[in-house]
Parts: structure tokens; C-alpha cells; sequence
């Protein structure tokens, strides 16, 4: 049996260290991976109570493959994200939308034994990505879940599109670049000026501060809006800056109801899009793409360990990270 280091969630919300044990042997198209970085999303604080390995941002080295294992090899530097394996079957998955697979396995819900907070870990080939030359392990990882959401919230946009970005933050500053790069022009919504600077320096286009105004107005009005800020906008405010047929991508995650004017939607022909993770071809396509464009995401980082995991969770909750959080094995 092999043993390795895994991080843990517990009631008390308190991460503790323990240990995963899985069989010698590989199976099928299972593969070994020595972590060397995982990034800490948001998404990790919701499950920090649970009994569970947490983290789902990876990236680290091939050290073994299974019998069916087809192209990765000992010694190949790949990444994991939300998703790490679905049915294969269903029309979901025939179409290339496994992230909507009825058997789908994701974070927080499948393989609860195993995460990106650990010294290793075991996927399926098919759900491990290539990391292209170009993107070290730290910046690579937080892009397994943060570039793969805004990347796929993009798709479908062409080069003379406005996309918005509401909020300046883990998802959002990946959003200004990946948009930037795609050609479009980027308006950043914030709530102060506070960000600014950092915000065109990553691509924007055009800057609005939101708080206490009146009116918003743009150069061009809003074909695309991504938003990833943790307090919903003034929709009364935002809704006359979106352009007739625009979409609304709501990205961050919240457990309460999404609340906008009836009226502002059906005149406008706006509509609101619900999006996930991205599906393989798309994550694959997503670093290929961060790569050739060098979108690298501002991080700290931090040890994995009990207590470096504390102080990014505490940065992390406290809204203090400087974007995201990447936790460094021992």
C-alpha cells in the first residue's frame, strides 16, 4: 500500500494533516501525481468544515501510470481541476459537456479522500492536463479552477465585443487578462478606485467606480458581463450599460437568490447564463491559450502545512489576498 500526506477539513473548520492510503498497484488509466503547488479557491473555505481532503487547483509531476495510461509518462508536469471524472456515456459527455454529466465526479462530492492540499494524489489520465512550457507550477495551478471558470465564461465572444468584469479579484483579475487577450474591450466595474491601477496595468480598457454613483456610462455598451465579485451590483445601475442581446455570467458563489429587474432583462433581450468549470477540451485549450498569451495570475504563496494553510484561509476569508493563494509543499 502507499501512503501520502493529505490535508483535511473537520467540523471544528480547523484544516488537520493526515494520510491517505490507496493500493500499490495503478488500475486502468489511473495516474500518480507528486503535487508541487495547488492554489486555494474560494471554494475551498465552503468545505473546510467538512470531513474531507481539500484543494482542487493541482499541479505537480508524474511519478507512475496504470496499464491503460495512453500518453503520460513519468516525469510530465500536469494539472487537475474541479471535475476528475464523469461517465463518458450520457449525451452530456458524447457532446463535450462532461462538467454536466449526471455521474459526474467533482470536488466536495466525490473522492473525498484525496485533494490538491496533499503530498500526492491519484487521477484518471483523461482528466489530467498537460502544463504547456511557459507556466511554472505556480502559476498553473490556480488557473485549474480559476482560469478554467472565467476562460469558459468567455467563450463564443468576438474581438469587437465589450465584455465587463465586476470585480478585481482572484477570478476577476484572470477575467481582464484572458479578455484582453482575446481581443475584446475590457470595462472593469469595482467599487472604489482602489484598484484601478492594477486593473489596467492586467488590460482594461476602461475603469468605473460604482460606488454611490448615480449612472454608469460606458464607451460602448456591455456585450458580456462577467461577475465575480462576492456582493451583488445595483442592477438598476448596470442593466442601462449592457448592450441589447448581452448575456450576464454570474461566477462567484453565493447560496442566496439572484435578484434582478424583470423589466431591464425582457426589453433588452438580456440574458442570465449559469456556468460551471470548464470541460476537458476547453481546460486544455484554456492553458494552451495563458500560455502562448503569458496570463499568469498574481498569487502569494504559502507552505502546506496546518498552519500555512491557516494563514492563506485567514487572508483568503478576510479578503487580504493579493489574488490568489498558492499553497507550496514542504
Amino acid at each position: 500500500m502507499v501512503t501520502f500526506t493529505v490535508f483535511k477539513g473537520q467540523e471544528s473548520g480547523v484544516v488537520k494533516q493526515s494520510s491517505t492510503t490507496k493500493p500499490d498497484q495503478l488500475t486502468d488509466d489511473n495516474v500518480l501525481v507528486r503535487v508541487t503547488a495547488s492554489g486555494v479557491c474560494g471554494t475551498d473555505l465552503h468545505y473546510k468544515g467538512a470531513d474531507m481532503v481539500l484543494g482542487h487547483e493541482g499541479v505537480g509531476i508524474v511519478e507512475a501510470v496504470g496499464p491503460a495510461v495512453r500518453s503520460l509518462k513519468r516525469g510530465d508536469h500536469v494539472g487537475w481541476g474541479y471535475e476528475v471524472d464523469c461517465c463518458g456515456h450520457c449525451m452530456e459527455c458524447l457532446q463535450g459537456a462532461e462538467t454536466f454529466c449526471p455521474d459526474r465526479a467533482m470536488y466536495g462530492v466525490s473522492n473525498l479522500d484525496q485533494g490538491s492540499f496533499a503530498t500526492h494524489a491519484i487521477w484518471r489520465e483523461s482528466f489530467l492536463y498537460p502544463v504547456p512550457e511557459g507556466l511554472s507550477d505556480i502559476d498553473a495551478a490556480p488557473l485549474q479552477c480559476g482560469g478554467a471558470t472565467t476562460f469558459t465564461a468567455l467563450q463564443g465572444i468576438k474581438p469587437s465585443d465589450t465584455v465587463g468584469v465586476m470585480g478585481v479579484g482572484g477570478l476577476g483579475h484572470l477575467a481582464i487578462q484572458f479578455a484582453a487577450k482575446m481581443g475584446c474591450r475590457v470595462v472593469v466595474l469595482s467599487g472604489s478606485d482602489r484598484k484601478k491601477a492594477e486593473a489596467l496595468q492586467l488590460g482594461a480598457h476602461e475603469f468605473i467606480a460604482t460606488k454611490d454613483a448615480k449612472k454608469l456610462e460606458v464607451s460602448s455598451p456591455i456585450n458580456r458581463l462577467l461577475v465575480t465579485a462576492a456582493v451583488p451590483p445595483n442592477w438598476e445601475l448596470v442593466l442601462p450599460i449592457m448592450a441589447p442581446r448581452s448575456a450576464i455570467y454570474p461566477l462567484s458563489v453565493s447560496q442566496g437568490n439572484l435578484e434582478i429587474p424583470y423589466m431591464g432583462l425582457i426589453l433588452q433581450g438580456i440574458s442570465v447564463q449559469g456556468s460551471l468549470v470548464a470541460p476537458r477540451n476547453l481546460h486544455r485549450q484554456m492553458l494552451e491559450f495563458a500560455a502562448l498569451h503569458q496570463i499568469k495570475p498574481v498569487v502569494e504563496t504559502f507552505p502546506m502545512t496546518e498552519e500555512g494553510i491557516k494563514q492563506a484561509f485567514d487572508r483568503l476569508e478576510r479578503g487580504e489576498v493579493t489574488y490568489r493563494a498558492v499553497l507550496i509543499p514542504k
